[in-house]
């Protein structure tokens, strides 16, 4: 089946902002789509191919493949052609197959890349049959790219989910430990929730002695060529290009594929001779669509987008960087930071969330997951002094609307997922959580959601005093502040469950993992509860040979 238009538009864009993405949306950055579907529809049928002979040389496909933003019936394929001598057009095959092997293909096709897009490449292979297990790979120059495994969606009922969460991954600061155990995981998807590269020079950010992974380019990346070849860098990593290789990604950008806490108009680490902050971040977005398996545009600028997974769960992405966000004030200002008119998703985005949260509630789907990169929960203030003016404490306001449409809607069965604090935390989240009479800790009375908050793939922790947090944040069930790692959420009709695992290390490739803690939260019963234990996971599926 051809994804149209329509379906698109009805299935993965922003609602309430469907005139805003063009038809170019339907292609991703790549050329138009020329696939071909076997014996008619994906699943109805598969051809016996041979799979393409194993190939001797310096292979084209030097940052691997991938997978991302997967639908019930179709899913995103990426890689990126390394052209060498031959710099114009290159001709692209692809395969999609039922087994590891790729002897079972249900759909194939050939496409062009050059480079307008960094000779990446995006292919949109739709017809498929949802909660299923894909195999894919590319040919290129006579020789043959890694083999990747996918999954899509799934659609009516569902009796359980797995998400591995992730975010803030900084190439200089530790090696990519957590992304290669994440590879090993038994997860449906993967989620990223930002901070994929970092935009710093050599030898800035909590860096520390230096562990030979220094960044490319070594100067701070403000232009298209900048930002091409930081993705290039980081798509070099093999425990990056495994997990990638493994599992499909739903991504969304936090500041740092930008520039450090970014907004609207600015960022803190712009300066004015960087140049015109606009045009920056023009190529910054144009290089991370280019580089990342994205189902999106350059032109609409919209990356906040919705998922549906059968009866089970709707999985809402937001962009609380660069949609809507007003830019920071004075943390210790409280009539700024609870000003009514500043935004932080911005009003089109948070009217979609409302909208999103509502249609979500009236289908049925069990629960809402609102994946998004600044820590939601209020946090204890010092001194009359919000601890961090660029989360959603520094726009209280906006926090305040989101919760009273949960309640205007009866919105129930939400849990936000959170990037970005470097650091793992387990929270009830009330309106005043430091108010014995609006929040009691004990039986979760007035908490109207759940956050969790993954850990850092490899930037630095956040230090923080743990039992100090414990002391004063009586809505705080968890948290770990000195370890990187990941979140793994377990959901099932009755509950969803969040392992923290994490990893001792990551100054030095490793494969130790702890699993911390493990939370969950239960149908209708919005706050945190200690679990029996970590969650089961399920028989392996074939992995595909390289």
């Amino acid at each position: 089946m051809t994804l149209t238009r329509r379906t698109f538009l009805g299935r993965v864009a922003p609602a309430g902002v469907a005139s805003l993405l063009p038809s170019a949306a339907l292609s991703g950055c790549g050329s138009a789509r020329d696939e071909t579907h076997l014996n008619g529809a994906a699943g109805a049928g598969k051809a016996a191919l041979e799979p393409w002979p194993a190939t001797s040389g310096e292979s084209p496909f030097r940052h691997g493949v991938a997978s991302g933003d997967p639908l019930p019936d179709a899913v995103l394929l990426w890689t990126r052609v390394t052209v060498g001598s031959v710099p114009g057009p290159v001709s692209v095959e692809w395969r999609l197959a039922l087994d590891p092997e790729l002897e079972q293909v249900v759909a194939l096709g050939t496409r062009v890349t050059d480079g307008s897009t960094d000779h990446t490449l995006h292919v949109d292979a739709t017809g498929l049959d949802s909660d299923t297990t894909y195999y894919f790979q590319f040919r290129a120059l006579g020789l043959t790219s890694p083999r990747g495994r996918t999954k899509t969606l799934p659609a009516g009922p569902v009796a359980r989910m797995r998400l591995g969460v992730v975010s803030c991954a900084n190439y200089p600061g530790g090696f990519f430990n957590v992304y290669g155990l994440l590879a090993a995981a038994d997860v449906d998807l993967v989620l990223h929730l930002g901070d994929y590269i970092y935009e710093y020079p050599d030898l800035q950010f909590g860096v520390g002695a230096p562990i030979g992974r220094a960044p490319d380019p070594a100067h701070e990346i403000v232009s298209l060529d900048d930002y091409r070849r930081r993705h290039a860098q980081y798509k070099t990593d093999p425990d990056l290009q495994e997990v990638h290789r493994q599992h499909p990604f739903i991504a969304v950008w936090d500041d740092h594929e930008l520039a450090n806490d970014s907004y609207q108009t600015g960022a803190q680490n712009h300066q004015a001779d960087e140049g015109d902050f606009q045009a920056r971040k023009q190529s910054a977005l144009q290089a991370y669509l280019e580089w990342m398996p994205i189902r999106a545009n350059r032109a609409s600028e919209i990356l906040y987008r919705s998922f549906a997974c059968g009866d089970l769960l709707d999985l809402v992405l937001l962009d609380t960087r660069h949609a809507g966000r007003d830019a920071p004030v004075d943390r210790c200002d409280p009539a700024q930071l609870e000003d009514p008119a500043r935004q932080l998703l911005g009003a089109v985005q948070e009217g979609w969330l409302s909208e999103r949260l509502a249609a979500s509630q009236a289908r049925g789907a069990r629960w809402r997951l609102i994946a998004q990169q600044v820590i939601f929960a209020p946090r204890a203030q010092l001194g009359g002094c919000v601890q961090s003016s660029d989360s959603w404490d520094g726009y209280g306001a906006s926090r305040t609307r989101v919760l009273d449409a949960l309640e205007r809607d009866g919105i129930d069965n939400v849990v936000v997922l959170t990037g970005d604090a470097h650091s793992s935390w387990g929270m009830d989240v009330a309106r005043d959580p430091f108010e014995p009479s609006g929040y009691d800790p004990e039986t979760g009375r007035g908490s109207r959601l759940v956050e969790f908050v993954a850990p850092a793939v490899s930037s630095p922790a956040a230090g923080t005093s743990e039992q100090s947090i414990l002391a004063t944040h009586p809505h705080v069930k968890f948290t770990d502040q000195f370890r990187q790692g990941y979140l793994l959420l377990d959901v099932t009709p009755a509950r969803a469950l969040a392992e923290w695992h994490l990893v001792p290390t990551v100054r030095e490739p490793s494969a130790e993992v702890e699993v911390s803690a493990v939370l969950q939260t239960l149908s209708g019963q919005p706050h945190l509860i200690a679990a029996d234990g970590p969650s089961r996971a399920r028989s392996p599926l074939p992995a595909p040979a390289r």
